[in-house]
């Protein structure tokens, strides 16, 4: 089971800005993250004329797109429901800590990204999976941790802490490693 937490918000609030300058920061602590992001709309990473949306369009249910540098597999729903968050998780490689940008309705803890002039409600007043809050503006009545939206390295610092990955205290100046404390992961809670 991985660590996972979730930038959610309504659309323009900045998740994919916050979200891209998070995964630097956690990485450059030693982390291995993933990231999943939810599209509201179709989305095709392929094109017309590329064998392997000719592939697609014959009626392969699944096509796996290989070369030295990266894979994808990309899987046809052909009119089956959208996969459920705990199933999508089931397909990705084990690290530290999944992010997920998006799927505001589901369970999963997140930090809403949350800018007034959107013109949008706040999530956390209404959702307990909300557990902090990122904006641009004051919310002084936030019944959550709020953070700037610029403040990268306590965003961070939250996150790890929160999903029990906190760097372990070594003497000598020796360089840190990291311990699992605690460990929220999802689908169980480890000690």
């Amino acid at each position: 089971m991985m660590n996972i937490f979730g930038l959610a918000g309504w659309s323009g609030s900045g998740k994919t800005t916050l979200l891209v300058k998070l995964l630097p920061e956690l990485i450059g602590r030693g982390l291995t993250v993933s990231t999943v992001k939810h599209a509201h709309h179709a989305f095709d990473l392929d094109r017309p004329g590329k064998d392997s949306f000719d592939h697609r369009q014959a009626g392969a249910s699944e096509v796996l797109l290989t070369s030295s540098t990266r894979w994808a597999l990309m899987h046809e729903l052909r009119g089956a429901p959208e996969p459920e968050v705990p199933d999508l998780l089931k397909l990705m490689t084990p690290v530290d800590l999944i992010l997920i940008e998006g799927f505001k309705r589901h369970p999963h803890e997140k930090l809403e990204v949350y800018r007034p002039i959107v013109g949008k409600p706040l999530l956390c007043t209404g959702d307990p999976s909300v557990v902090a809050v990122a904006t641009d503006g004051p919310l002084p009545d936030a019944a959550v941790p709020v953070f700037h939206l610029d403040d990268i390295k306590a965003i961070a610092d939250f996150i790890a802490r929160h999903v029990g990955l906190a760097p372990e205290t070594v003497a000598d100046g020796a360089s840190p490693r990291l311990a699992r404390v605690g460990t929220k992961r999802y689908g169980a809670t480890e000690g």
